[in-house]
């Protein structure tokens, strides 16, 4: 980690303490995990103080840790089904009267301080809440207003105290939130211009679900390394 940033972790531990933890980095880059309710506070101080300077949110995206680490390729048995997650549709939308896993989501703020040439990142996790839920940063950094509404958008996430939380990317008419990992991959509706309605409508979507992934994992000289000829043996 460069001396620079080595002294501005060193302010953070002393100026914040319990209230952000450290995330480990291999690159040296400063990354925080902030609980929601200390999320305005951190964000106020981290903007006024002389100490930090981060006048700008350059960057809020969502993040969805559904099947974290869990390899499709790490198999020795053959299927009929394939591999590829939400290749059939499951649940678009959960049950709002199950909690969520509490590590799920998360928010990450990407901050720069222009006066000072600081950057570092928070991470604040949504907790167990359904819908999934974190303060609003809007009234810290205004730039917040339309990442928040795409998070919201793509992820489901709601950002409490936000002005004009609705959807950015996607159609009135969409169902479900489609960066979630349990989103089906085909979707849920099709829209196409019907003539004899003069209009757009919405109908069932048509593509058949599909894999990705072979639906047979072969152990042969074809694909092993380690059982191909030597030159000269064919």
């Amino acid at each position: 980690m460069k001396t620079r940033y080595a002294a501005l972790a060193e302010e953070i531990a002393a100026r914040f303490g319990d209230r952000l933890r450290a995330v480990p980095s291999t690159c040296g880059e400063l990354t925080y995990e902030v609980a929601p309710d200390a999320l305005i506070e951190v964000g106020t101080t981290l903007r006024d103080d002389d100490a930090f300077r981060f006048e700008m949110l350059i960057d809020l995206c969502g993040v969805d840790y559904l099947t974290q680490g869990q390899a499709q390729w790490k198999t020795d048995s053959a299927t009929r089904s394939g591999f590829s997650r939400a290749a059939i549709p499951d649940v678009i939308i959960p049950d709002v009267d199950e909690p969520m896993h509490p590590r799920r989501f998360a928010v990450v703020y990407h901050l720069l301080s222009v006066s000072l040439n600081h950057r570092m990142r928070l991470k604040a996790y949504t907790g167990e809440a359904n819908p999934p839920i974190v303060p609003s940063v809007v009234d810290v950094w205004s730039s917040a207003n339309w990442y928040e509404r795409e998070a919201f958008d793509l992820f489901g996430i709601l950002f409490d105290g936000h002005p004009d939380l609705r959807r950015i990317l996607t159609d009135y008419g969409f169902i479900g939130h489609p960066f979630r990992k349990d989103f089906p991959l085909s979707g849920n509706l099709e829209m196409r211009y019907d003539p004899e309605q003069g209009r757009v409508v919405y109908e069932p979507v048509s593509i058949e679900p599909r894999t990705l992934v072979p639906r047979v994992i072969r152990d042969d000289n074809r694909y092993e390394r380690d059982l191909r000829p030597e030159p000269g043996d064919e």
